[in-house]
């Protein structure tokens, strides 16, 4: 079974570079404290990885 990230707003995107803003939301996350469920890939992990100040991620089976 694959593993699943649960990725969760914790920061707003109020000031942020268009680049972060367009990124947050390609994640799903629209407003603040939201979280989606997504599978663990090398292209999800680089989005997180550019909006990592914005996200709280957490491991999941």
């Amino acid at each position: 079974m694959a593993k699943t990230l649960k990725v969760t707003l914790v920061k707003s995107t109020i000031g942020q570079k268009p680049e972060k803003k367009a990124t947050v939301r390609s994640l799903g996350l629209k407003k603040l404290n939201s979280s989606v469920e997504k599978e663990d890939t090398p292209a999800l992990r680089g989005m997180i990885a550019a909006v990592s100040h914005l996200v709280k991620v957490e491991e999941s089976n």
